[in-house]
């Protein structure tokens, strides 16, 4: 393998595999990228762009595992999110007829 020279390429960070070590290029959509960061399961939030068509809950509610917190109409489907778990609700941050985007802060369980 012949020597890449950083100063002429740019930065090739290097990366260890069990066979060997080897230099990469990065690209700039990699560089800037939204760093992943673990969930959190009391904050719902819309995987997908929709509107709201009903919410079934509201702030101080106790909500059982199962049971349906709102309808989120997404590409003509209507889809029901519900509790994941036993708890109360913290705060509802929608309203019906809301049209939302990918990743809105829904619902917060307490």
């Amino acid at each position: 393998m012949e020597n890449i020279d950083e100063k002429d390429y740019g930065e090739y960070p290097t990366l260890s595999i069990s066979s060997g070590l080897y230099k990469t290029e990065l690209t700039k959509k990699f560089k800037e990228r939204k760093n992943w960061v673990v969930p959190n399961p009391k904050k719902i939030y819309a995987i997908i762009p929709g509107t709201i068509l009903d919410v079934y809950v509201k702030s101080g509610q106790s909500v059982k595992k199962g049971e349906t917190l709102l309808i989120l109409e997404a590409m003509k489907m209507q889809n029901q999110i519900t509790m994941p778990f036993d708890g109360k609700i913290k705060k509802v941050y929608i309203q019906p007829d809301e049209v939302i985007k990918k990743q809105h802060l829904m619902i917060e369980i307490a």
